[in-house]
């Protein structure tokens, strides 16, 4: 089984990816965006592209690895991308239905000024490039192809997270952590996260 998070930067995705990843036992994160990040640095200059989704070979691999961690790896597998258009959607996740992987995507939703807040609360600039990235994402992610939305605007990691495993039908390990452990493991994702790419 495959869990794809998607929505715009700042919606919650990496930490919602990681609470899942404590709670449901024999769990992996999947990174699409390092296929991007070797892409980037392995191809000339000259040919290289704005947005490494546009790569035919970025939707390949990802589409290719995923496929096999699905035969290989008996757990959940879980996604953590923004993906807006339709097409690239349908060349991973579409693919990967038509080829029987159980795949549940989710949309997680924010208003412009949320993520707005939450972009510098992880300490991005105003007008960084996730910000500039925020009217194209809403607008986006409106399409009908991304149906399943979680609407995260007053909604904690752990409620988030909570609502995927329920619609999924997964069962999650109880939360026993106190508030400052929950702190420090989301500095902690945070700090392991953070992109040069302001």
């Amino acid at each position: 089984m495959i869990i794809w998070l998607n929505g715009a930067f700042g919606a919650g995705k990496t930490q919602t990816s990681y609470e899942l990843h404590r709670r449901i036992p024999h769990s992996f994160v999947y990174d699409p965006e390092n296929v991007g990040f070797f892409l980037n640095k392995n191809i000339p200059k000259n040919i290289c592209k704005k947005d490494f989704q546009d790569y035919s070979i970025w939707r390949e691999l990802n589409y290719t690895t995923l496929k096999y961690l699905d035969s290989e790896y008996d757990g959940v597998i879980i996604a953590p991308m923004t993906i807006v258009n339709p097409q690239y959607f349908e060349e991973i996740i579409g693919r990967l239905r038509n080829d029987g992987v159980t795949v549940h995507d989710f949309v997680l939703w924010a208003s412009e000024e949320t993520l707005k807040k939450r972009l510098r609360k992880r300490g991005e600039r105003k007008d960084s490039w996730a910000e500039q990235q925020i009217d194209r994402c809403i607008k986006g992610l409106a399409n009908d192809i991304f149906q399943h939305r979680i609407d995260t605007d007053y909604m904690s990691i752990e409620r988030v997270a909570e609502t995927i495993a329920s619609q999924s039908n997964i069962e999650l390990l109880p939360d026993n952590r106190n508030k400052f452990k929950k702190k420090l493991d989301r500095i902690k994702t945070q700090i392991k996260h953070i992109r040069f790419i302001n």
